[in-house]
């Protein structure tokens, strides 16, 4: 059995609930460089295997933003639902979307959370699963392809260790080609599309990948180029170009750190959350109820 069906197997045991931590082969220990800690290493490649998460807030908005109410149901959840300020994760401060391409950032804006694919329980795409408020799993071995697997919506992904490709279909996760460039894991994803996806009430629309509750997002055209250089063992350097040329007048860049959780009993939990999102999709189907407004 190859590596790649090996990933796959390990994440269809995560995704039904399998989640502790997975055994790890023992890396090589490195000398650590003056005033550094030690860096363990795989087949001399840094070893990223753990339970890793940010604290970013950039799935509220990865544009700078002031604290706001919460964008529905303010009535029942106060400030519990309140959105918390951040500087923002965007280099130079904004995105630049073409003057056509802000359409559908707002309308996104104006229907969300409703619409937003994560109320939805549908997979996050690439890069939101990084950055969203779950933690997720690295698994790397010797010399062959590395697994992501995320705590929502038992959501994976493999990284393919070789030269870029065209992928043979869209999907919501994409295709993503590593390839190490000295210690940092460079990791290029293509074909992110969802298709036609099912609004509340039933409306069927084009899907583009959202990447913040907000509505920004990007579309099936979109190069995702990610890197990944440990600045410790328990620290990552994350960051994120993304060129995608029907919605952005230049590629443009996101960074954040992404930190190992320490607890000893770290493990992914269990977020299916399908079961969460049937009254938001389904709801109007009951009867005597007519469509979600």
């Amino acid at each position: 059995m190859n590596m790649t069906f090996k990933l796959m197997a390990t994440a269809a045991l995560l995704g039904m609930g399998a989640t502790p931590v997975l055994a790890q082969k023992a890396p090589k220990a490195q000398k650590p460089a003056a005033g550094q800690q030690t860096l363990s290493r795989i087949d001399g490649k840094p070893n990223l295997n753990g339970i890793w998460q940010t604290m970013s807030g950039a799935n509220w908005n990865v544009e700078p933003h002031s604290a706001a109410p919460a964008p529905a149901a303010q009535e029942k959840l106060g400030a519990i639902g309140a959105i918390p300020a951040s500087p923002g994760v965007v280099e130079g401060g904004f995105i630049p979307y073409k003057p056509e391409a802000v359409k559908l950032r707002d309308e996104n804006r104006a229907k969300t959370p409703m619409w937003d694919p994560e109320a939805a329980c549908y997979l996050p795409g690439i890069p939101r699963a990084t950055y969203m408020d779950h933690p997720f799993q690295i698994v790397q071995g010797d010399k062959d392809d590395l697994l992501f697997v995320y705590e929502y919506a038992s959501a994976n992904r493999i990284i393919h260790m070789k030269p870029v490709e065209i992928p043979p279909i869209d999907t919501w996760m994409g295709t993503s080609f590593g390839e190490w460039e000295g210690d940092t894991l460079k990791v290029v994803t293509l074909g992110l599309s969802p298709g036609d996806v099912k609004a509340p009430g039933g409306e069927l629309y084009p899907g583009v990948t959202w990447i913040d509750r907000s509505g920004n997002y990007i579309t099936s055209h979109a190069t995702v180029t990610e890197r990944f250089t440990p600045e410790g063992p328990n620290l990552i350097r994350y960051e994120v170009t993304i060129d995608d040329p029907d919605t952005f007048t230049k590629p443009w860049k996101m960074s954040m750190p992404i930190y190992r959780r320490m607890e000893a009993n770290a493990e992914l939990q269990d977020f299916r959350c399908v079961p969460f999102s049937e009254e938001l999709l389904y709801g109007d189907l009951r009867q005597g109820q007519g469509a979600a407004k």
